[in-house]
């Protein structure tokens, strides 16, 4: 075959990190140099770091497993890439600016330890004339033979036959998420709202362990930007990997000089002062340049924004995020789909005619003024708002009822006895995406809670803690989701729409006025019966049964019986016809 038609050799994605990452063990084994320690701990970071991001969307243990698997080598390598590297700022640092130092007989050398010194290194530099830095390498070159001895006895306990089976079943799992898909560009966005907060902070105390955790944040949101999102690391790879290099050599400057200090190295205060100057230097160089790249209107963090998710499509994503995690935990997720949707259409008529007394609050649209840093994040004020102060939206609130149907059988990935407190656990344990309130997300995770088993009540373990309005609220929404989950008891569908049979509902704009007066909606006398007209529901069937047993907490939140009929033909009519008004 010529070489016009060879096939290009991939060099992203898991598969060939990870095979990547067994190839450089066999690579590293030969003498642990400086160069294969390096390739086999990006390999093992870039795999670990795939694995971070799809355990975001797929719970599957392996994910988690993979992950550890690699920490210890990972960690023992870390540990001999840091001396390995100060090693190499020694002889840089070293060799510069040598008027600076005073002219010294070269120290006289045994020749079996130079022989020793060149083997470990791999060749022999040139013995730098600065006594510091003699010292300093000759402490270090004793701490790379250790950290060799460790490094190989990680990689002797490394599982590579395990790691060789997750190189054929993982990259499958990814593939079933499209690179480039929302969910990334989701995911991508969380990586870098961290990350930008990292560099707030870093440059408001300019502490080391600042600038370290901002290398660290940015080079997360590298790794999803390469593996998961091809045409925007062809756009900002470059960038990405320059800034990373920057706050890396910052890292390492920061290393050696505490390292310097610990060894007590110093004959006295001028060579001290000496190389802290140079290495203050050289650091304040580099931070300086990081600071021109990103700090201002035209800064790369808002280049890197321009290209992700913007304004509502963040909870609309984080939302389909949470859809694909749940699909992969629920035995039968068009179940819960389908309760989702008739919880949401239940709560809707119950809201509309005025049977929650839920207050309303204005909605995201109606508020024009957003704050920079929320506009940062593509969030507005009115959610937010509404959170401070206690009062959730009505569209949060309806979200969290969406959102707990959704999740609410994740439980059963353990099985099916207690499978509501497990749903609690693992959406607790799963967290809040960007674009859900934390505050929802633990709303969400009660009301799946109580979906089935013990009844809500506000002396609960599980509400106590909250506020009375919080307790009202959560019980609620969990009444309306267990009569939802029993009008799909039979798990087939059957039930596809339902309405109030005999309350009106309220237009969504203010009431209308009638001869200059405004017009107040009819409502149920008290304790008069609601009555749902479901279509699809058949009196005496098992759904029927399990509807009778899981109304009684909705009477009891609206303090009136609860009635279910079929959905005649002349109720289904009316549904089109609006309120007020006689059907023809």
């Amino acid at each position: 075959m010529s070489p016009a038609k060879l096939k290009p050799v991939k060099t992203t994605g898991l598969r060939y990190w990870m095979a990547r990452a067994l190839e450089e063990c066999d690579h590293v084994s030969t003498d642990f140099s400086a160069d294969p320690v390096h390739d086999l701990r990006v390999a093992l970071r870039r795999c670990r770091s795939m694995a971070d991001g799809m355990m975001a969307v797929d719970p599957d243990r392996d994910w988690k497993a993979m992950k550890k698997a690699g920490k210890r080598l990972f960690q023992r390598l870390g540990t001999l890439r840091d001396v390995q590297i100060m090693m190499d700022w020694i002889e840089k640092l070293a060799h510069v600016e040598r008027a600076l130092l005073p002219a010294l007989p070269p120290a006289p050398q045994n020749p079996a330890d130079a022989t020793d010194a060149a083997s470990s290194a791999g060749s022999a530099p040139e013995q730098p004339h600065d006594p510091v830095a003699r010292a300093l390498l000759e402490i270090l070159q004793a701490r790379e033979s250790e950290q060799k001895h460790e490094a190989r006895a990680a990689l002797s306990e490394f599982d590579r036959k395990q790691w060789r089976q997750w190189c054929h079943t993982l990259p499958l799992r990814a593939a079933r998420i499209r690179p480039g898909s929302p969910v990334f560009k989701h995911l991508a966005l969380e990586r870098w709202t961290a990350a930008r907060e990292l560099h707030n902070r870093a440059l408001r105390n300019r502490s080391q362990v600042a600038f370290h955790t901002l290398r660290i944040g940015i080079k997360r949101f590298r790794y999803i930007v390469e593996n998961f999102l091809p045409d925007e690391h062809k756009a900002w790879s470059n960038d990405l990997k320059h800034m990373q290099d920057l706050l890396g050599e910052v890292h390492d400057l920061d290393v050696l000089w505490s390292t310097a200090l610990s060894c007590h190295i110093f004959p006295d205060e001028a060579s001290r002062k000496i190389w802290h100057e140079r290495i203050a230097k050289e650091r304040a160089k580099r931070i300086e340049e990081y600071r021109q790249c990103m700090v201002g209107p035209d800064s790369l963090w808002n280049v890197w924004r321009a290209g992700l998710p913007q304004g509502k499509q963040i909870q609309e994503i984080a939302t389909r995020r949470m859809k694909l995690w749940a699909k992969a935990l629920d035995p039968d997720f068009p179940h819960s789909e389908r309760v989702a949707g008739l919880a949401v259409e239940l709560y809707d008529a119950l809201e509309s005619a005025a049977l929650l007394n839920t207050k309303r609050v204005p909605h995201v649209s109606r508020v024009p003024h957003v704050s920079p840093p929320l506009r940062d994040m593509g969030l507005s004020n009115a959610t937010n708002a509404a959170s401070r102060n206690g009062t959730p939206t009505r569209d949060s609130v309806r979200a969290c009822l969406y959102l707990a149907a959704l999740l609410h059988d994740v439980g059963k990935s353990k099985g099916n006895k207690g499978h509501h407190k497990e749903s609690l656990a693992l959406i607790k344990d799963h967290g809040a995406p960007l674009g859900w309130e934390p505050e929802n997300m633990a709303r969400a995770a009660l009301v799946a809670r109580f979906h089935c088993g013990t009844l809500p009540t506000r002396s609960h373990t599980a509400l106590r803690d909250l506020m009375p309005e919080e307790q009202k609220l959560t019980i609620q929404l969990a009444a309306i989701l267990r009569l939802a989950n029993a009008l799909d008891f039979a798990h087939d569908g059957h039930i596809r729409h339902m309405k109030i049979e005999n309350a009106i509902m309220q237009p969504n704009h203010r009431s209308r006025r009638t001869n200059g007066f405004l017009r107040k909606p009819a409502k149920l006398a008290p304790h008069e019966a609601l009555i749902i007209a479901a279509e699809g529901f058949v009196p005496n069937s098992s759904t029927a049964q399990a509807v009778a047993a899981e109304r009684y907490l909705l009477e009891t939140v609206l303090r009136r019986p609860v009635i279910l009929k079929a959905l005649t033909l002349s109720s289904s009519r009316q549904i089109a016809i609006q309120p007020g008004k006689r059907a023809s």
